[in-house]
């Protein structure tokens, strides 16, 4: 993969992306984050703190390159989630992973799974678009905890 397609993620979309299901604020938003989707699921995403691939098609990002979508919180509250997902995910600013790579830690990590849920989803404004993914995601989850 070029350095000009390894797509750059924050935090949180590092586990958001993992439910995108072609829905977004408008068919071009959607269509780049099916490229992203694509990208960094075939190749490893440069993690990033601040706005992203995803957040620069996103109508809520202001000029200054900060979040200001009111359902979102704002940046502090993005800010808050990106931090949480690095924790959980166990990966730091300026590293690398895949969506794959991602999803296989989450799905590693019950308690790590419900702590994303309790605290980054509920009351989401995409909660209803992630919802139908949840299952999996949770029966993955619970399925490693039993492991010996």
């Amino acid at each position: 993969m070029s350095p000009l397609r390894v797509p750059r993620l924050r935090g949180h979309h590092l586990i958001c992306l993992q439910f995108f299901r072609g829905e977004g604020y408008s068919e071009e938003f959607v269509a780049n984050l099916g490229g992203v989707v694509e990208r960094a699921s075939s190749g490893r995403a440069l993690v990033v703190a601040g706005a992203d691939v995803v957040c620069a098609a996103c109508p809520e990002l202001g000029a200054d390159g900060l979040c200001t979508s009111e359902d979102a919180g704002g940046e502090a509250e993005i800010a808050r989630i990106d931090a949480l997902a690095l924790d959980i995910l166990g990966v730091n600013v300026g590293e690398r992973i895949s969506l794959p790579e991602a999803r296989d830690r989450l799905e590693d990590d019950a308690i790590g799974v419900g702590t994303w849920r309790a605290q980054a989803c509920d009351g989401c404004a995409w909660e209803r678009v992630c919802e139908p993914g949840w299952g999996a995601m949770l029966a993955a989850a619970e399925r490693a905890a039993r492991r010996p």
